[in-house]
């Protein structure tokens, strides 16, 4: 596992500003697709993270990924503290590199926000090692067992484009099939709209 860069932000990489963030929905196109790395963040990337962690909270989510608000940035946010979500267990983690710790895989129930109202068993590694780059760019590693470790997992697949429906079998896709639709139907109604 490589470090983390350090480098600044790519030029071409849109920040996007903080007032156009919000929870996108499947099947938004952006869900789908492969996020760039955002290296070091500066001010403008710094109140996107800010922003996210508010909208973390207000989903009531225990994570969140940048394309799930509409950034293509290599970038999620975490809080898994069983006491009622206090800012002391935010974490960032900015380019990060998973490696599995553990070598059997284990199968939990996971929601998405971005998918509201699925629950599917997902299997993930029980334990991880992360390096990444925090808030004030700075790398770090961390290895996570338990809830922490499923639920970067599970953002992490984020920023490779990948939702829990790509993780389960197919009798579990056709069992959510339906409420995919209703999803794909209440999306084509928002876009119309705008």
């Amino acid at each position: 596992m490589t470090t983390p860069s350090r480098s600044s932000p790519d030029p071409a990489s849109e920040i996007p500003d903080v007032g156009d963030l919000h929870l996108r929905y499947y099947p938004d196109p952006l869900l789908g697709k492969r996020c760039r790395p955002l290296g070091v963040p500066n001010r403008a990337a710094q109140a996107c993270i800010q922003r996210m962690i508010e909208l973390m909270y207000e989903h009531q989510g225990i994570g969140l990924a940048a394309p799930q608000v509409g950034w293509n940035a290599r970038v999620f946010v975490t809080n898994v503290d069983p006491d009622g979500l206090t800012s002391e267990g935010d974490r960032v983690f900015i380019d990060p590199q998973l490696e599995p710790l553990s070598e059997v895989p284990e199968a939990e129930d996971e929601g998405c926000l971005s998918l509201p109202g699925i629950r599917l068993e997902v299997e993930r590694a029980t334990a991880l090692r992360v390096q990444a780059l925090g808030f004030d760019g700075e790398p770090y590693q961390l290895d996570a067992a338990g809830l922490l470790a499923r639920c970067i997992q599970h953002e992490n697949d984020h920023l490779d484009g990948i939702l829990i429906t790509a993780r389960v079998s197919t009798l579990q896709r056709i069992a959510v099939r339906s409420k995919l639709r209703e999803l794909k139907l209440q999306w084509d109604e928002q876009e119309r709209r705008t």
